[in-house]
């Protein structure tokens, strides 16, 4: 049985650099893919401590998340380099 996949743009999150989509959703699961510390509207790197710079890339991935119709709450893993 073979699982549909739908990829997910989010208006609210920096445009994907490169070939790839913000996420797929496979079935009840969302993949999201990274995301870097830029803020949408201005294309620029924010904050200049890593927390500041954490703090946008969680924003980032939330704007996917809601995209998607889903939320960082129902993360079941995240890793952060």
């Amino acid at each position: 049985m073979a699982i549909e996949r739908e990829t997910v743009q989010a208006p609210g999150a920096p445009a994907a650099i490169g070939p790839y989509s913000h996420a797929v959703r496979a079935g009840e699961l969302l993949f999201c893919s990274g995301q870097v510390p830029l803020d949408p509207s201005t294309g620029e790197i924010v904050g200049a401590t890593a927390a500041e710079q954490a703090r946008q890339c969680l924003q980032n991935l939330s704007a996917v998340c809601d995209a998607a119709g889903s939320s960082l709450a129902r993360a079941v893993r995240m890793t952060v380099y």
